[in-house]
């Protein structure tokens, strides 16, 4: 695959892009509680998995994501995000 070369403004965008992924994250985990409580079938297993991947970059531990996903419950996952908001986690 052949190197790609950026230019000195799109090297800036993605600089900014991986400096505030920590709060992105954040934000599409809350955005993910919402659409769980809505969402059915397939749309709803993405969706854990996807909160799943969130979880992970936030470096949530792995037993409380396993408890998490488990529990299929968006409520459960709302407690994290409160408590990643609060620097518990």
């Amino acid at each position: 695959m052949a190197d790609r070369e950026y230019s000195k403004h799109q090297k800036k965008v993605i600089q900014r892009y991986y400096d505030n992924r920590e709060d992105i994250d954040k934000q599409k985990l809350a955005e993910l509680v919402t659409t769980l409580y809505l969402a059915t079938g397939k749309k709803r297993a993405k969706s854990w998995e996807t909160a799943t991947g969130v979880m992970e970059r936030l470096k949530v531990p792995q037993s409380r994501i396993d408890h998490v996903v488990a529990s299929d419950d968006p409520t459960v996952l709302a407690k994290v995000v409160e408590e990643i908001e609060k620097g518990k986690i």
